[in-house]
């Protein structure tokens, strides 16, 4: 059984792999899809909390992943479910890195770099709406969200930190005058 489940990490993650157009984000709703409701791995409520978790962690998120293969088949869920994700785009761009440096400047190396770049912002946006969608995110998430978003576009050099406590501040303001669920 536990060699099933390791051919179904490498079967989900190696695809996932080579779609995350935009990095792991892009590919956060179609990993929650797999991992919950096709192969059963965890639970919505587990897939929020290991999320939580793995952009809580030093590392990148993409983390998430290694954690659904713990949950999936242990230690070597894990590496397997790492590797899945991680080897075949890595070797991947290794190849086209070698190849696309020496089209620069041609005009339709430039068309693609800019055709790219909405499918990524596309795709992150699908994966945030699945988290907050699995989370049971209210209005105020969103408008915190968004107004994070916005500020960081007009501020990038905000410091995170700082939006995380105003959004903390917020929410705390909000649950204690009106006790709304938020």
């Amino acid at each position: 059984m536990r060699s099933d489940v390791l051919v179904k990490l490498i079967v989900v993650f190696v695809p996932f792999s080579l779609a995350a157009i935009g990095g792991t984000p892009s590919i956060f709703a179609s990993i929650h899809h797999e991992a919950v409701e096709v192969q059963g791995w965890v639970t919505a409520r587990e897939f929020v909390e290991l999320f939580a978790v793995s952009r809580g962690a030093p590392g990148p998120g993409s983390m998430l992943v290694t954690l659904i293969g713990w949950k999936a088949a242990g230690f070597i869920g894990a590496l397997v479910a790492t590797f899945a994700l991680y080897l075949p785009s890595s070797l991947l761009m290794l190849v086209i890195a070698k190849i696309w440096g020496r089209f620069s400047g041609r005009p339709w190396h430039s068309a693609v770099q800019r055709g790219l770049a909405p499918v990524g912002t596309g795709l992150m946006a699908a994966g945030i709406f699945a988290i907050f969608k699995t989370a049971g995110a209210g209005p105020l998430s969103w408008i915190v969200a968004i107004g994070s978003a916005v500020l960081l576009g007009l501020l990038p050099k905000v410091h995170p930190l700082l939006l995380l406590v105003a959004g903390a501040m917020i929410f705390i303001a909000c649950d204690t005058l009106i006790g709304a669920r938020v």
